[in-house]
């Protein structure tokens, strides 16, 4: 049994980070293709919720991991983000438990990132690990898919939660940011759902708070 493993919203400022592998039987492979997967960045939201329905019923199995922004300002504190990123890759191996799995590599050295897998993993496991393996192998873009439209879901349960539209919740995004700086305005802090260990998060906190009055001061 193959397994790919894909994440998206690992660089968010808003939002959980969804990692999500694919278990399929090799026989299975070709049939990725026919129905069209690639890279998710490639693809239109309608298509990969589309294409998110088909791979669920091809699957053998598949599991998306969720990782809160909590979650993550939390294991920031013992780990790196490389490291976060190898325990979740790990953890859903555990759930798959395939022969062998391909992983698009989230380390600047591909090969390192695997090597960390499996020094995690608790099952002998042959991981070829590459950057851009979304783009090389079907597998790995299913799974880019499912993680893709997860996220996507989750983002728009956090815009209806904050009445406002929030962005793509990515740093460079302008909404993220306009809706960042209103929040803080208004509330003098962050909203639960911000990566408050992100330097974004600290820049905007410290812009818009450091001139406010404590209650004490009064």
């Amino acid at each position: 049994m193959i397994a790919g493993i894909d994440e998206a919203g690992k660089g968010p400022v808003l939002g959980p980070m969804c990692v999500a592998g694919v278990l399929l039987d090799e026989k299975k492979l070709d049939a990725l293709s026919r129905i069209g997967v690639k890279d998710s960045k490639q693809l239109s939201a309608k298509r990969r919720e589309a294409l998110g329905v088909e791979i669920k019923k091809l699957a053998d199995k598949y599991f998306i991991l969720e990782v809160s922004p909590l979650q993550i300002d939390e294991l920031r504190k013992i780990m790196t983000m490389n490291e976060i990123m190898v325990v979740c890759y790990a953890k859903v191996l555990e759930e798959l438990k395939p022969d062998r799995a391909f992983v698009d590599a989230a380390d600047v050295i591909a090969e390192r990132f695997g090597e960390n897998i499996k020094k995690k993993y608790a099952h002998e496991i042959e991981i070829t690990s590459e950057h851009e393996a979304d783009v090389k192998y079907p597998i790995v873009s299913a799974a880019s898919i499912l993680a893709k439209v997860r996220r996507d879901a989750l983002i728009k349960e956090l815009e209806k939660k904050a009445g406002v539209k929030i962005g793509s919740g990515y740093p460079a995004d302008p909404k993220t940011i306009s809706f960042l700086e209103g929040w803080i305005k208004e509330h003098g802090s962050l909203p639960d759902f911000a990566r408050s260990s992100w330097e974004t998060s600290k820049k905007l906190v410290e812009k818009f708070t450091k001139n406010q009055k404590r209650i004490s001061e009064y």
